[in-house]
């Protein structure tokens, strides 16, 4: 969640993973994905910053979790998987419990 300011001074706080789009015009307008509209006075660059500090808290949290059951080094390498490398053939495809060192 991350909060905003409404145009009337107003904070509210969005579950920024409904944000679709965003735009200036002048103001910032939010588009969320189930196409209701809100103006914001944060600035698109602002609202981005935000939303990528809170995920990167989500991720920091998960982190620590996962490595108190040891799992830290898993999710590192399912993460460090180029997925624009996709295998050609099904046969290429590893089985899911068999993890890439």
């Amino acid at each position: 969640m991350i909060e905003l300011t409404r145009l009337n001074g107003r904070s509210m706080v969005l579950n920024s993973d409904l944000i679709k789009t965003a735009e200036a015009s002048p103001d910032t307008m939010l588009t969320l994905i189930n196409g209701e509209k809100l103006i914001v006075r944060e600035a698109i660059d602002e609202v981005e910053e935000k939303v990528l500090a809170y995920r990167a808290r989500l991720l920091a949290v998960v982190a620590k979790r996962l490595h108190r059951f040891g799992d830290l080094e898993r999710v590192a390498a399912l993460a460090s998987l180029n997925v624009e490398e996709q295998p050609e053939t099904p046969a290429e495809i590893e089985p899911a419990g068999n993890l890439r060192q």
